[in-house]
Order: structure tokens, then sequence, then C-alpha cells
């Protein structure tokens, strides 16, 4: 019979996960172009709106060249991209 635990799981405790970078990631009045990252989240906390499409990890990308507008409507978060 042995007298101590076994070892080996020490070593990866106490470790901080790496940052998953997330937020908004242009703000209201920028130009973007069409396939820029507009908000990297979890969940949908904010919305598409007109000319942004959302990917299935709830990211918000432009769709359209244009001028990014945050606004809200019914309660929810909305991001739009107005063409020029």
């Amino acid at each position: 019979m042995s007298t101590h635990k076994a070892a080996g799981g020490k070593a990866s405790q106490h470790l901080s996960p790496k940052g998953k970078r997330l937020g908004t990631k242009v703000s209201g009045g920028q130009s973007v172009k069409s396939g820029n990252i507009l908000v990297r989240q979890r969940g949908s906390s904010i919305h598409p709106g007109k000319g942004v499409k959302m990917g299935r990890d709830f990211t918000l990308y432009s769709m359209v060249d244009g001028i990014v507008s945050f606004t809200t409507k019914l309660g929810k978060k909305l991001v739009n991209v107005i063409t020029k």
C-alpha cells in the first residue's frame, strides 16, 4: 500500500487562462469595410442591425462598406453599418 497520493496535478493548478479579446472592435462613427469585425461577444448582448450579420460564435461583422452606428430599439442594443 502506498502512503502518498499520486502526484502530477499540482503543475496545472493556479494558472489563469488567456483572455479571449472580447468586446467592441470599432466605435460609432468609424468607417468600416465589408467583412470587418465589429463586436466579439459571448451571447447576443448586442444584436445586428442593417448591414451587419452575426457569426455562429455571436461575432458581429459588417456586410457592406459604410459608417458604424450603435442604437437601441425596443430595449435591444443594435449595431448598424450605414452605407455612404
